[in-house]
């Protein structure tokens, strides 16, 4: 197989996005920005190295995918869109319900007449190019807004509004464009405003009916098993696709409205299949986002990249008029509409100044932008080929600007919750309060999950955080934010149960951080669904008749003296040895299949009998051995 063969390509693409988002997860940077840094490398600085292969560019998509790049770029933007439809459930609209209304009725108005002031003024637009532009530029979505939030914790209503204005306001920004186009292709004596508004809204309508139609099909099918689960996923991605299709034949860019309606409309029925399908939705999502924005970045220049020329033919002036178009797009357009639009809501000011400033664009704004550049180029329309490289320039500064300063930002008007350091135990009884009591005495917070008004009695007693309720209700996750927890541990009396948690919660919080506790030895490869805590995998009656005979939760911190061995040593034969807590708050588990790394400075628990008088009699009496475990 040829090195530049198309294979070779996508395999290329592939890589650098979902590498890209890895690197992000490690150390805690905006994967979009990675993304879009990643991209530029594999195309335009890749092509100035001096080799055949990377002529033109290691990744080049107008090249290498030609005529085949805007409908696979449009049809990633209509899966995307419909997976964060599938996340607009109406309940979180209970504390952020007014606000996102207010930012859609009158922040997409208002935006879009001061995005179109900025682009006239600022970047020296013609005034029906900078009405479409102003359009566009209402759009955040799904592709931007949804990498950011999973690296920030805001609170849910911060992160509702940002989340609904993304997605809601897509496809708004996609029609507005339309309209625009309609009106400027409709151009001349005979142009009649009401017939295009008509043409517009009705196609809207038409499509909105028809997203509706299939979310309902789809949530009422799908349970009477009219299609068998082997086939659900594949003949949901083929009804995204067809519907999107279908809607953009009758009218461009109705797609949007569709894909997002039928989001919505089976995010708000209930469907046995849904948590599977939104499982492999939101994989996709991840896998196209990836994909996309490395072939969108891939397509830039040195010429684009370097400088932004609007409408002055000097480069320097070009410069000079992006960046005033920038400055007015960040500090002017962004805050005011947010600000007006929240003005006399409930949402507090140090909310509202954090949303006025988190506004970055991605594959949506590039991708109508592009599409519709090239339509007006074709008709000859003035400034239109000024588009592009104002588009792009806009993605690059906004995400740069507001993904490295969100964090920073949120930290500044007190809205960063900071790292999840939380653990939460579900299951009360006396082992887990003990052990709740311990880590509490540590500084890390605790809460005990459990439907028994009784059995959390004697967690309340010892002033522990508490949630009544099954942890595995929709409703229970809507009141209990899991974000604030670093370590779920399924500790009820019952196996099945212990291993549905982690089944269920695993793949929202990370396998890696569930654990259950041992289950009966005989059925063990049936029930653990989640790592097993403790390296004997002790089952909760092993526990409790620990609990009977007073064993004590002990902590001991590691020196350079004094190692893991030392203390392993030290401890009754019998002991276990639970977690290892780091110097950043961290807590390591010890599981059947995991044994954390112990060095200076971490403090490590264990579980032990009591010591019986004698022994403390002997130790009273070696004054210099090593610092002995302390009890809880």
């Amino acid at each position: 197989m040829a090195l530049d063969s198309l294979m070779v390509k996508i395999a290329v693409i592939g890589v650098a996005g979902v590498g890209a988002q890895w690197i992000a997860w490690r150390t805690g940077r905006p994967a979009i920005a990675l993304m879009l840094i990643v991209g530029i490398l594999v195309g335009p600085v890749s092509a100035l190295i001096p080799h055949e292969f990377f002529r033109g560019g290691l990744i080049n998509p107008e090249r290498d995918f030609g005529a085949l790049m805007e409908p696979i770029i449009k049809l990633a933007v209509a899966v995307i869109l419909f997976e964060g439809g599938l996340s607009l459930n109406f309940r979180e609209l209970r504390q952020a319900g007014w606000a996102v209304m207010r930012v859609v009725v009158i922040g997409v108005p208002l935006g879009w007449f001061l995005g179109t002031l900025a682009a006239h003024y600022g970047a020296g637009l013609s005034w029906e190019v900078s009405a479409l532009f102003g359009g566009i530029l209402v759009v955040t979505g799904p592709t931007v807004i949804g990498p950011m939030l999973r690296t920030l914790r805001v609170g849910p209503r911060v992160s509702n509004i940002l989340k609904w204005e993304g997605i809601v306001n897509d496809p708004i920004g996609a029609l507005l464009a339309v309209f625009i186009f309609a009106y400027i292709t409709y151009g001349g004596t005979g142009t009649n405003i009401a017939a295009i508004s008509f043409d517009v809204i009705g196609s809207t309508f038409i499509a909105a009916l028809l997203g509706a139609a299939l979310g309902w099909g789809v949530t009422w099918f799908f349970p009477r098993g009219y299609v068998p689960e082997y086939l659900k996923a594949p003949t949901l991605l083929i009804l995204v696709v067809g519907g999107f299709v279908l809607a953009d034949i009758i009218q461009h860019e109705t797609g949007l409205v569709t894909v997002t309606i039928m989001g919505v409309v089976m995010a708000n029925r209930p469907m046995f299949s849904s948590h599977a399908l939104r499982r492999f939705k939101e994989d996709l999502a991840v896998l196209l986002i990836s994909g996309v924005f490395i072939m969108l970045s891939a397509t830039l220049d040195w010429e684009v990249i370097t400088s932004f020329q609007t409408t002055s033919p000097d480069p320097i002036e070009g410069v000079l008029r992006f960046t005033g178009f920038l400055i007015l797009l960040l500090f002017v357009v962004r805050p005011l509409t947010i600000l007006v639009s929240l003005l006399f809501s409930s949402v507090p000011w140090n909310e509202r100044l954090f949303i006025a400033w988190i506004a970055p664009r991605g594959i949506v704004a590039v991708a109508i932008t592009g599409l519709f550049a090239i339509r007006l180029v074709d008709y000859g329309i003035e400034d239109a080929e000024a588009l592009i490289p104002l588009s792009f320039g806009v993605v690059i500064a906004t995400i740069f600007a507001h993904g490295f300063s969100a964090k920073w930002w949120a930290r500044r008007l007190d809205l960063d919750q900071g790292e999840a350091d939380g653990v939460l135990l579900v299951g009360a009884n006396r082992w887990t309060i003990d052990f709740g009591e311990l880590l509490k005495k540590m500084d890390i917070p605790v809460t005990i999950a459990d439907p028994s008004q009784y059995a959390l009695r004697a967690a309340k007693r010892r002033e522990l955080d508490i949630y009544r309720g099954d942890i595995l209700d929709e409703v229970t996750q809507e009141h209990l934010d899991l974000g604030q927890f670093q370590e779920l541990i399924a500790a009820t009396d019952n196996d099945a149960y212990n291993a549905l948690i982690c089944d269920d919660l695993g793949p929202e919080m990370g396998y890696d951080s569930v654990s259950q506790i041992g289950t009966d030895r005989d059925r063990e490869a049936y029930h653990a669904r989640g790592r097993v805590l403790m390296r004997s995998a002790p089952t909760i009656d092993d526990l409790l008749k620990c609990e009977d005979a007073d064993w004590v939760f002990t902590r001991t911190k590691i020196t350079d003296k004094f190692g893991i061995e030392d203390l392993k040593q030290n401890l009754d034969p019998e002991a276990l040895l639970i977690c290892v807590l780091k110097p950043d708050r961290r807590l390591l588990f010890y599981s059947t299949d995991a044994r954390p790394v112990v060095e200076p400075g971490d403090i490590v628990i264990s579980y032990a009998p009591p010591e019986a008088p004698e022994e403390q009699l002997e130790k009273r009496e070696r004054p210099n051995r090593p610092p002995e475990p302390q009890p809880a």
